[in-house]
């Protein structure tokens, strides 16, 4: 396994790259991304992981902020790269950019999403996912079970 973390350069090896794209909030997400890690640990995969260890909430998101432009490009990207995006919908919050980047990759192919009962706009997602043949699963365990399945 290799892991890459935002802004580090993207450099793709011949294992499969799957970028976790989800909630990310910090204070109100679970740490998700660091569940899938863990439990993809001993396969040969390449994780994009837009969790950024020196985030600081305080940057203003704009444009001419250099850091913040570094890192929406960073996971713009690593989005395109990836062979695989698995997305997690964390019933705890409002998720607007996994919202954002679900409608810019709907149509990649590349998509499995995980949107549990309780997300506040479950129904979109699931309209979405059902028109763009998005496969869906119900559980953060069952993402990771297809993520799994996906790279035998």
């Amino acid at each position: 396994m290799n892991v890459i973390t935002a802004p580090s350069k993207i450099v793709l090896d011949k294992n499969i790259s799957v970028f976790l794209a989800g909630s990310i909030e910090i204070g109100v997400a679970e740490r998700w991304q660091d569940k899938v890690i863990k439990d993809l640990s001993e396969t040969n995969v390449t994780i994009l992981n837009p969790r950024r260890a020196s985030w600081d909430a305080s940057w203003k998101q704009e444009i001419s902020n250099p850091i913040f432009k570094e890192q929406v490009n960073w996971e713009l990207e690593a989005l395109e790269k990836a062979e695989m995006i698995v997305m997690y919908f964390d019933i705890n919050t409002k998720s607007p950019i996994t919202l954002l980047e679900l409608g810019l990759f709907a149509r990649s192919g590349k998509l499995i999403v995980c949107c549990p009962d309780g997300f506040w706009r479950k129904g979109n997602v699931a309209i979405v996912c059902e028109r763009y043949r998005v496969q869906q699963v119900d559980s953060l365990e069952e993402l990771i079970h297809e993520v799994k399945r996906e790279i035998r």
